[in-house]
């Protein structure tokens, strides 16, 4: 499942969902790479 992320206060990385973590962040992965960060939140139409 893809997911997108925020690192810091202005990129966002999308990839494949890897696992969440205890404080509230996500993993992705983007080929090799696993980034961190806050889930983006959907936005109601």
């Amino acid at each position: 499942m893809l997911r997108t992320i925020v690192i810091g206060s202005c990129v966002q990385v999308q990839g494949t969902f890897e696992k969440e973590l205890t404080d509230g962040r996500i993993q992705i992965r983007v080929g090799s790479r696993v980034f961190e960060g806050l889930p983006v939140t959907k936005k109601a139409a």
